[in-house]
């Protein structure tokens, strides 16, 4: 009874943040920039698009399984796909387990690939 009742004061998660690929790059330059997550299957991450330099590949449905190593990193994280539906979702599932620093790069791969 007394869990309902703190639970109805208890804060929403907050929503992941969205990031342009201008922002990304910016970051990326930075010697302490975020640790990119596609989690696209590998056949997308070696695929037409490629991805983007140092990202690492943990598909959507493993995700919550590096969840701990993720954590150990210590550094920002920013989650892409090939546009941003799936990278939304593993955001939003990251930022419900209680990681702040998780951002979406708005449009993906194919706005990553679009701007060069």
């Amino acid at each position: 009874m007394l869990a309902a009742f703190l639970r109805r004061f208890r804060k929403a998660p907050a929503e992941p943040r969205w990031i342009d690929v201008a922002g990304l790059r910016q970051q990326l330059a930075d010697a302490a920039g975020p640790l990119v997550v596609d989690v696209r299957g590998p056949d997308e991450f070696d695929g037409p698009l490629g991805h983007i330099e140092g990202a690492r590949c943990i598909p959507l449905s493993e995700l919550a399984a590096h969840q701990g190593e993720l954590a150990e990193a210590g550094r920002p994280i920013v989650f892409v796909c090939l546009t941003d539906k799936r990278s939304s979702a593993a955001a939003a599932q990251f930022v419900k387990a209680g990681f702040g620093a998780v951002a979406v790069l708005r449009g993906g791969m194919k706005a990553w690939r679009g701007s060069e």
